[in-house]
């Protein structure tokens, strides 16, 4: 695969993407280029848009940036693990950052579930998608996350698929090695590019009794203690995708 450019900024374009193509910017996207970046007509960018890979684009417009003229592919479109976040929303800026994270991390689907004890009441789809979209941008990504709706989470452990692995991380699990535990699922035989992994963190409260037992009863799980200290939930979310990744995902260059 070419490598990165880490020095050209990088812009998400919800347009296809083809060489001469002709990409119309939007007043946000003008304004950023022209005055934040202070970027003037010929500079060269990165665009993508999710689907067609990264290309190299220019800018184009006299005044200030009205389009981007599309010149040849620098990396083809990639595909995310089938890797699910699925977790109780969080307030404001720590959902904001916890989004961002499983980005990073590789997360291809991030699924908000209501908990009785989850303190966000209501969850801005819009907000999660924006940050999506500039965990990408910044960070060199492809392929962008899949926001779903907030669902309760009974509704959405009756809905998945029942051969998916569900990795329930559980502050009241018996704490033992995390990756001796993902490495025996993997040795046993798990195919994730055929089944799939849902990883569920809970809210900061924890789970109520009933829900964990509702958990416990699923056909395909692992519960896992993230060590022996209770982590705050956004740095749940983050150990708990490294670990995943790690053993399990395409961090092994799989």
């Amino acid at each position: 695969m070419p490598s990165h450019d880490f020095r050209a900024p990088r812009l998400f374009v919800d347009a296809p993407l083809a060489q001469d193509a002709r990409v119309p910017l939007d007043r946000d996207q003008s304004n950023y280029l022209g005055n934040v970046l202070r970027l003037s007509a010929g500079a060269p960018i990165l665009a993508f848009n999710g689907r067609d890979g990264e290309w190299q684009a220019a800018i184009e417009g006299r005044k200030r940036p009205d389009n981007l003229i599309i010149l040849q592919q620098a990396r083809p479109q990639d595909r995310l693990p089938d890797l699910a976040y699925v977790f109780a929303p969080l307030k404001h800026a720590r959902l904001d950052y916890t989004v961002q994270k499983a980005v990073e991390m590789g997360a291809a689907i991030l699924q908000p579930v209501q908990t009785r004890f989850t303190q966000a009441s209501r969850v801005n789809t819009e907000r999660m998608r924006a940050n999506v979209i500039e965990a990408a941008e910044q960070c060199g990504i492809l392929s962008l996350a899949a926001v779903a709706e907030p669902v309760p989470l009974e509704r959405f452990l009756s809905q998945r698929a029942t051969d998916r692995l569900l990795i329930f991380c559980d502050e009241a699990a018996e704490v033992e090695n995390p990756i001796q535990s993902l490495q025996n699922v993997r040795d046993a035989g798990l195919d994730q590019g055929r089944v799939g992994i849902d990883v569920l963190i809970g809210p900061e409260g924890g789970f109520a009794e009933e829900e964990r037992a509702l958990l416990l009863r699923q056909p395909k799980i692992l519960r896992l203690a993230l060590g022996p200290r209770i982590l705050r939930a956004d740095t749940a979310a983050v150990a708990a995708l490294a670990l995943v990744q790690a053993v399990l995902g395409d961090w092994g260059g799989g």
